[in-house]
């Protein structure tokens, strides 16, 4: 491996993901890029075009073929710092070998939280639209090939971000710095094109919010994915920072 960190988030939907991108590109040393694998995914799934925002316009303006967003990511030289916001849903069965190259940090959520969330930009979604038995499968390839990663639980990291990036700054070997802490409210140019459909909070936001537990009852319609999510959820906050 040579010496640039590249570092790869993998995420399920309506996390803090974007966040911790807008914290990364606060690094004079590092630049960031969103969801590189999106339009390869959607290639495979063309039944997922109709309920995915931007789903044309995605096809047409990003590369379609994982394998050379894969062969881009690990040529990318630009900074000594390479962060890449990924869904773990986007990988499908792309050969995983470059992961022993990259820095791999899972991003979880409590299902509870994220579901209704979800549901309410894509209805009834489904175990893999929603990823956390993906993210055990993976976890489960990384163990078995003995490559290094560790998960960041999404109300960790807000109820103490200072601490929690600290030390996931430790894991990926680089200084922590205060400035990933604060951004502007506004849109990134890094930001993908389907930004209008997800990323309302995170423009309006300067810094990680503070968890709030969701007030309104959980949608009843979504009780047995909670239940099946929970037990993946419960497997990866093993190994979560704290």
């Amino acid at each position: 491996m040579d010496n640039f960190k590249r570092i790869c988030l993998w995420s399920g939907p309506r996390n803090i993901s974007t966040a911790l991108m807008y914290s990364f590109a606060q690094r004079k040393d590092t630049n960031v890029f969103d969801e590189p694998l999106y339009a390869f995914y959607l290639k495979q799934h063309p039944e997922a075009h109709s309920y995915h925002p931007g789903a044309k316009q995605i096809l047409a303006t990003m590369e379609n073929d994982g394998n050379k967003v894969v062969s881009e990511m690990m040529g990318n030289t630009e900074k000594p710092v390479q962060f890449y916001k990924h869904m773990t849903h986007h990988l499908l069965n792309l050969d995983r070998t470059f992961m022993k190259d990259t820095i791999n940090i899972m991003l979880t959520r409590d299902p509870k939280d994220m579901l209704p969330s979800f549901d309410k930009v894509i209805p009834n979604p489904s175990l893999d639209d929603v990823g956390y038995a993906l993210h055990v499968e993976l976890i489960n390839y990384f163990k078995d090939n003995d490559i290094q990663f560790t998960v960041l639980d999404s109300k960790k990291v807000l109820d103490n971000p200072k601490k929690i990036l600290t030390k996931l700054c430790n894991f990926i070997e680089i200084p922590f710095e205060e400035a990933m802490l604060n951004w502007q409210p506004q849109q990134r140019v890094e930001d993908g094109i389907w930004a209008k459909y997800w990323y309302e909070n995170v423009h309006k936001s300067s810094g990680f919010q503070k968890y709030k537990p969701k007030e309104e009852p959980f949608p009843t319609h979504l009780k047995q994915l909670l239940e099946t999510s929970k037990t993946y959820y419960n497997e990866l906050v093993k190994y979560a920072i704290s």
